[in-house]
């Protein structure tokens, strides 16, 4: 018989299982691969009880790209603390791993997730997102001991998102792109942004 009332620490534990098994999820199968059924099933409870703390998917995408961000700082200060790693092969290690999300545990937001996610949000939910995610890249600048100016922050973004894009964005989203040079390309456009950061590294 399912429980009836549940206390507000209860609730929290539920609601942050249903975060940290969505990103699970989406880090290994990908976010339009993984469902809110996975993961309602997963934590243990009906689909009624999942939507009285997250309204809507996007509600809890956010929440999980929130819930990633740190892990992803964590994962490039480790590697620039690897003795084994040069600053450039840490460097180009990190956007690897991020453009290819799924083979390392990172959930990464295809160009339709994105604008799914842009239309969900409010105009002062978007500010905040916008905050946090300047925040993430101006974190990641300084770890790879670039000095984290505005511009060179919003650079650094758009050429990342751009690198992280592409393996998801053939052939359904650019069909005029060759396939077979998708991870050509991506190295390209990674050893492109490592000599840019190089150029300004402190």
């Amino acid at each position: 018989m399912p429980k009836v009332a549940y206390s507000e620490e209860e609730r929290e534990q539920i609601r942050e299982s249903l975060i940290v098994t969505g990103l699970e999820l989406m880090a290994k199968q990908g976010i339009q691969h993984t469902t809110v059924e996975q993961i309602y099933r997963k934590v243990g409870i009906s689909r009624t009880f999942f939507y009285t703390f997250f309204s809507t998917k996007e509600d809890l995408i956010i929440e999980i790209l929130y819930l990633q961000q740190p892990k992803i700082l964590a994962y490039a200060q480790k590697l620039m603390e690897d003795p084994d790693l040069s600053w450039k092969e840490g460097v180009r290690q990190f956007l690897h791993s991020c453009c290819y999300g799924e083979r390392y545990g990172i959930a990464v937001l295809t160009m339709e997730e994105q604008q799914m996610i842009f239309r969900h949000l409010s105009e002062e939910n978007y500010r905040i997102f916008r905050e946090r995610q300047q925040c993430l890249f101006g974190k990641l600048l300084a770890c790879f001991g670039v000095q984290a100016d505005p511009d060179r922050i919003h650079l650094f973004t758009n050429l990342c998102l751009m690198a992280m894009i592409l393996p998801r964005a053939i052939p359904k989203t650019f069909p005029l792109l060759i396939p077979e040079a998708v991870d050509q390309t991506v190295e390209v456009q990674i050893n492109a942004i490592v000599e840019m950061m190089e150029a300004l590294k402190e």
